[in-house]
């Protein structure tokens, strides 16, 4: 079940805007599960226009994830940490060279100062109710005002805004070259592989620490499942780690590697944090405990019915609205977790 469109019928007084050997500039700069909701913007045009040069504004670390991404021609850097240094540095990165077309679905004032750099005599973003930080202001062409949706949906808008073919596609596989070089962490097993991430970088989205073991340990015993730990190094994360001492501990800061283990398992689990999208966007069955963030905003993209919804209460009609709610994630239960994993061992990819 996917909360996304796969297509869109345009309108047909809408003529498709036509980028063959155009130069094309994306702002999206962060975090990582935002990055993964842009990728099929990235892989639409280059679909529909293999003769684009597109250039990506991105940070570092989601700049890891998409290095190699076969869609992308060129990735300019903006360095947050830095302070005004980093606009200076996409500046002059950028100065020389001229865009036919900005597209700036990023809504906050970083990415608009940073579209306000960029010479371009069209640049598209959302409209005043969708946009954050005064970020309209640094855009001349405004997609038409719709209701809050999902953010991979919006950024799916600015397709239909050009008269673009959705694809619903990543890209976002490990390399032959990682497949070699991380193989020997996870080896065959007849078991099925279930990966967890335990934290995220918010405590409001974490699933209390105590309910894992219980959770892992029923994996084992009723699902004959291998559990394996995946995810960051963060002391929310080795908190909960330390109380898996058996389980096997393949974190690392190093989210290429974090691609394959995902791409190998056969379910994950995971809070709203960045792997859980990246694992849907590998198509590996993904188990999302949502409680903080509303998931009809920034949920999985794919994999609905194995949600557990900690965020909406009993009868509520679900749309999207960027309000969060704390203190909810205790609400989901080990069983309801279960459950949810032993649907996603039944799914075939």
């Amino acid at each position: 079940m996917s909360i996304i469109r796969a297509s869109v019928k345009l309108s047909p007084m809408r003529v498709p805007t036509d980028l063959s050997g155009k130069r094309v500039a994306l702002v999206l700069l962060s975090a990582i599960g935002d990055v993964v909701h842009g990728l099929p913007l990235v892989n639409s045009l280059r679909a529909a226009f293999n003769s684009i040069h597109l250039t990506w504004i991105i940070q570092p670390v989601p700049h890891q994830l998409v290095r190699y991404h076969p869609a992308v021609d060129e990735f300019v850097l903006f360095r947050r940490e830095l302070g005004l240094r980093a606009y200076q540095e996409v500046w002059r990165a950028t100065r020389d060279r001229r865009f036919d077309l900005v597209l700036a679905p990023h809504v906050y004032f970083k990415a608009g100062v940073i579209t306000g750099l960029l010479r371009a005599p069209r640049k598209i973003g959302f409209d005043w109710s969708r946009s954050r930080d005064l970020n309209t202001l640094f855009t001349n062409e405004r997609i038409p005002a719709r209701p809050l949706g999902h953010v991979l949906e919006q950024n799916l808008e600015c397709l239909d805004y050009l008269g673009i073919p959705r694809r619903l596609e990543w890209d976002l596989g490990a390399t032959r070259a990682e497949a070699e070089r991380y193989g020997p962490l996870l080896p065959p097993s007849g078991q099925p592989t279930v990966a967890m991430v335990l934290a995220s970088s918010n405590v409001e989205k974490d699933w209390p620490a105590e309910r894992y073991p219980m959770l892992v340990r029923r994996v084992q015993q009723e699902l004959g499942a291998r559990v394996v730990l995946v995810g960051g190094l963060s002391e929310p994360e080795n908190a909960v780690a330390r109380l898996l001492p058996e389980v096997l501990d393949l974190r690392a800061w190093d989210l290429r590697r974090l691609v394959y283990l995902l791409a190998q398992s056969d379910a994950l689990v995971s809070p709203d944090t960045g792997p859980l999208h990246i694992s849907v966007a590998l198509d590996t069955p993904s188990v999302a405990l949502m409680g903080f963030t509303n998931p009809r905003w920034m949920g999985p993209a794919r994999f609905g019915e194995l949600m557990v919804d900690a965020y909406a209460d009993p009868g509520e009609r679900a749309v999207a609205t960027r309000e969060y709610r704390p203190g909810r994630m205790h609400r989901i239960g080990v069983e309801q977790v279960l459950e949810k994993v032993r649907l996603a061992l039944t799914l075939q990819r």
